[in-house]
């Protein structure tokens, strides 16, 4: 079992930056890809970036390209998102997620793993 626990959500105003984390415990010497999701109100929860489990491989939804960067560090058992560049239509609540392989997907079925997520809001 892994637990996930995110943190670093809040409030900003538009073109501001936020920094997520995600702190993994339990069975973390297990190889885990992981994965940010987020849901806003009244929609389904969407994919938003992807990191395997040696950090050189990453994808992002087209809509976070070149303003969110996802990082990790193994030694911390820490996921990273670095948002920027924020806009209202960023306001959702962001989950991380683990998947047993060394691979990221983008559909969040393939994760085994969540966090209970952390609210992130956008004033325009």
């Amino acid at each position: 079992q892994v637990q996930l626990v995110e943190s670093g959500g809040g409030l900003v105003q538009a073109g501001g930056s936020l920094r997520l984390s995600c702190a993994a415990s339990g069975r973390t010497s297990s190889v885990y890809a992981m994965g940010w999701f987020r849901q806003a109100p009244g929609k389904e929860r969407d994919f938003v970036a992807g990191i395997s489990w040696t950090g050189f491989s990453t994808n992002y939804a087209d809509s976070v390209k070149g303003r969110f960067t996802i990082s990790r560090d193994n030694a911390k058992n820490t996921v990273y998102l670095q948002m920027n560049s924020l806009k209202p239509e960023d306001a959702a609540v962001y989950y991380c997620a683990a998947r047993r392989s060394r691979g990221y997907k983008t559909d969040a079925n393939e994760y085994d793993y969540w966090g209970r997520g952390t609210q992130v809001t956008v004033s325009s």
